[in-house]
């Protein structure tokens, strides 16, 4: 039964920000970012789908740049598709059953 989303949040300063947020769309399984300041509201909300990189980016990293330059502390909080159950183990494929009668 899959899981609802997990979310995990960082502190960053303001200069830190666009780099963290880089290396958690590189990380991939993401399903939104929220970048919030110290008093907990939320500045921007970037939702991510699969196959979001380059180009259609390029505002959002203008848009981050710009909070960094006004924020000394961000919170941001990065929403994550739900845990799914581990696959079931394989058998060990050096046991071998033999069968004598």
């Amino acid at each position: 039964m899959p899981e609802g989303p997990v979310y995990e949040e960082f502190r960053v300063n303001g200069e830190a920000v666009i780099g963290k947020v880089k290396e958690i769309i590189h990380e991939g399984n993401i399903r939104r970012i929220t970048i919030k300041n110290d008093k907990g509201d939320t500045l921007i909300e970037i939702p991510l789908t699969v196959g979001v990189v380059g180009v259609i980016l390029l505002p959002v990293w203008a848009a981050l740049g710009a909070l960094a330059a006004l924020a000394a502390n961000l919170t941001i909080v990065v929403e994550k598709e739900g845990a799914t159950p581990p696959a079931p183990a394989k058998p060990d494929e050096k046991e071998v059953k033999i069968d004598v009668k």
